[in-house]
């Protein structure tokens, strides 16, 4: 299988984002112009425990959807790449058209890897969109390979306020477990998170929380009410031999035997 050309992804812009043009960090950018984060720092007790820092060598990772276009997977874990999250839905109607490939071709050149669904609050409940990620992609097995889903969260507040959002996030979350037994992954930037849900405190003890922060500082900006990230996504212009153009670059917090961990619900 050789790389192909992948399509130019969309430019984030103040505009709602087309079906299907959904991917993780599409709305990144606008969303830090849109929004003012909110740059209080979490006080943390001398006591609390905190997951490793990032720049202690974390397991490299990279999230993916069809503007990757086709992805030679056995280049990818050549390359070191230990994990990936890979674009399956979008709202309740969208499944992302290289998805099946990709969820295959990782597996099979073990690449420990997830599927993720970029959400569409202003569309459906949560609980319908959960449903709809869990049968189309988002379901999880414990067999060293599958990580939990993901939940996308940007490009804007869907005309919800923070609680009405945060109703539809718990919502989404309850029925996705339920669906897998598997707490669902949120990916979000601080911008989006201290916006649209007011710096919600909710999800900390529920969710693994995934961080959009694209720098070059030792560890990312967090959104407030969670106390550390479990991935971060720090660039958008990755390169990663078998994949044409940029592609997103994650690390893990923690060592390997951790992200094994998280696969296979053992933490």
């Amino acid at each position: 299988m050789t790389a192909g050309t992948a399509s130019a992804r969309p430019a984030p812009s103040g505009d709602t984002i087309p079906l299907g043009q959904g991917y993780a960090g599409v709305g990144y950018v606008q969303d830090s112009k849109d929004f003012k984060p909110d740059t209080r720092r979490l006080q943390l007790s001398t006591t609390a425990v905190v997951t490793p820092s990032f720049a202690t060598n974390p397991p490299p990772g990279i999230d993916v959807s069809h503007y990757q276009g086709t992805i030679n997977w056995a280049s990818v874990k050549a390359a070191g790449i230990q994990f990936a999250w890979i674009k399956a839905t979008e709202g309740t109607s969208y499944k992302d058209s290289q998805f099946s490939a990709n969820y295959l071709h990782a597996y099979n050149n073990n690449v420990i890897r997830g599927a993720y669904h970029f959400a569409r609050p202003d569309a459906s409940s949560g609980a319908t969109q959960a449903t709809y990620f869990a049968n189309n992609g988002g379901a999880w097995s414990r067999d060293n390979l599958t990580l939990p889903g993901m939940l996308d969260l940007e490009g804007g507040c869907y005309g919800k306020s923070a609680s009405a959002m945060q109703s539809w996030i718990l919502d989404f979350y309850n029925t996705y477990k339920s669906k897998t037994g598997r707490d669902v992954v949120i990916y979000t930037s601080a911008s989006w998170w201290n916006t649209c849900t007011g710096g919600w405190s909710g999800m900390s003890a529920r969710s693994p929380l995934w961080v959009a922060s694209w720098t070059s500082a030792s560890n990312p900006t967090l959104p407030n009410g969670f106390p550390y990230a479990t991935v971060w996504q720090y660039t958008s212009t990755g390169s990663v031999s078998g994949i044409s153009g940029n592609v997103d670059r994650d690390r893990f917090n923690g060592d390997r035997s951790r992200l094994l961990a998280l696969a296979n619900n053992t933490a």
